[in-house]
C-alpha cells in the first residue's frame, strides 16, 4: 500500500521500504519520497498528517477526477498530472491520475491505478544519483516522473498516428461505412489527450517560476526541457487532428461519389426500361383501330425494337460512361 524510500544525507545512498513510524525522523534531514497506491488507506491520512498538508489538497486527492493542475500551499505543491496508456484490441485510451505533493525535501505520489511511471523512476534515480549535473532533490523526482509522462504521451501519438495512416489506406483499397466509426473513435481520443495535455504546460510554468525557488538551479534546465516536450505533444496532437478532419473530408466526398455512381446507373437502367415499355404500353392499349396489331409479324416486330432500343441506350450509356 506504500512504499517509502529516503535518500541518507550522509551516506548518499537510497534506503528501501523505510517504516511510516519513522517519517518524524527521517523527513528532518533527508530526502524522502513515499509512494501510495491507494489514498483511502489510512496510511495516506497519518502520511498526510505527519507533512501537514493542507485539507483542500487532501480532499482534492481523496476525491479524485481532477483536471491536471498545480496549487501551491505552505511549504509544498499540489500537482495533479495523467498518464495515458492504450489497451485492448481496439487501442482504447486510459488515462491514470496521480496526484504529486512536492515539497523541498520531500515528495508523496498517490494513485489508484498502476502507473508505469512509478517504476521507471525507481529505477532511474538511483542512476542519476550518480551523476554530477543534476541535484539530488526532489526536484529531480519530479523532473524523471512528469518527463516519463510527457514523453509516454509521444508513444501514444505514434501509436494513433500508425493507426490514421491504416485508415488513409483503407479509405482508398477497402471502403468500408464502419470507417466513419474509426475515424470519430481516434478524433475522440485526441480530443481527450489534448485535454490533458494543455494545463500541463501551465503546470510547467509554474514550476519553472523562481520566485519561490524549491529546486536547484541545474533542475529548472531539465524542467524547460519537458515544457519544450508539452508543447510537441500538443502541437502534434494539433496536426493529427487535422489529419483526421481531411481524412473524414475525404471520406465524405467518397461516399458522395459513390452515391453518385449508384444514381447515375439506376437512371440508366431506368432509361433502358422506360423506353421498352414504351413500346408495350402502346401496343397494350384497347383501341379497335390498330393496323400493326392485325400484323403476322408484329409481336415479332415489338419485340425486335425493344430489343435494339435497349441495347442501343445500353451501348450509348456505357459510352457515357454512366453504366
Amino acid at each position: 500500500m506504500i512504499n517509502v524510500t529516503y535518500l541518507d544525507s550522509e551516506t548518499k545512498k537510497l534506503v528501501h521500504d523505510a517504516s511510516i513510524e519513522k517519517i518524524s525522523e527521517l523527513k528532518q534531514k533527508n530526502i524522502i519520497w513515499a509512494d501510495i497506491k491507494d489514498p483511502n488507506h489510512e496510511s495516506f491520512l497519518k502520511l498526510a498528517k505527519e507533512f501537514s498538508f493542507h485539507q483542500l489538497s487532501i480532499e482534492d486527492c481523496l476525491t479524485g477526477h481532477q483536471r491536471p493542475k498545480i496549487e501551491e500551499y505552505p511549504g509544498y505543491y499540489f500537482i495533479v498530472v495523467y498518464e495515458s496508456a492504450l489497451f485492448g484490441e481496439h487501442n482504447n485510451l486510459q488515462l491514470r491520475e496521480l496526484s504529486i505533493f512536492l515539497g523541498a525535501n520531500f515528495i508523496v505520489t498517490v494513485h489508484s491505478h498502476s502507473i508505469d511511471a512509478i517504476n521507471l523512476v525507481s529505477r532511474l534515480w538511483p542512476e542519476w544519483l550518480s551523476r554530477g549535473d543534476v541535484g539530488v532533490g526532489t526536484g529531480t523526482i519530479a523532473y524523471l516522473l512528469i518527463d516519463a509522462i510527457v514523453d509516454h504521451y509521444m508513444v501514444i501519438l505514434d501509436q494513433l498516428s500508425d493507426n490514421i495512416d491504416d485508415l488513409e489506406d483503407k479509405m482508398f483499397t477497402d471502403f468500408q461505412p464502419v470507417l466513419i466509426e474509426e475515424i470519430f473513435r481516434v478524433k475522440k481520443q485526441l480530443l481527450y489527450l489534448r485535454r490533458f495535455i494543455s494545463p500541463l504546460r501551465d503546470v510547467l510554468n509554474v514550476l519553472l517560476r523562481r520566485e519561490k525557488p524549491l529546486f536547484s538551479s541545474e533542475t529548472y534546465i531539465y524542467f524547460q526541457d519537458i515544457f519544450d516536450h508539452a508543447i510537441r505533444v500538443a502541437d502534434t496532437i494539433d496536426s493529427l487532428r487535422d489529419i483526421l478532419s481531411s481524412i473524414m473530408d475525404v471520406y465524405l466526398s467518397i461516399s458522395g461519389n459513390r452515391m453518385n455512381i449508384v444514381m447515375k446507373r439506376l437512371t440508366s437502367i431506368s432509361t433502358i426500361l422506360m423506353s421498352v415499355t414504351l413500346i408495350a404500353g402502346i401496343y397494350g392499349m384497347n383501341f379497335d383501330i390498330m393496323p400493326e396489331l392485325k400484323w403476322r409479324y408484329g409481336y415479332t416486330y415489338a419485340l425486335s425494337s425493344m430489343v435494339i432500343i435497349g441495347v442501343s441506350l445500353y451501348l450509348y450509356l456505357r459510352k457515357i460512361k454512366w453504366l
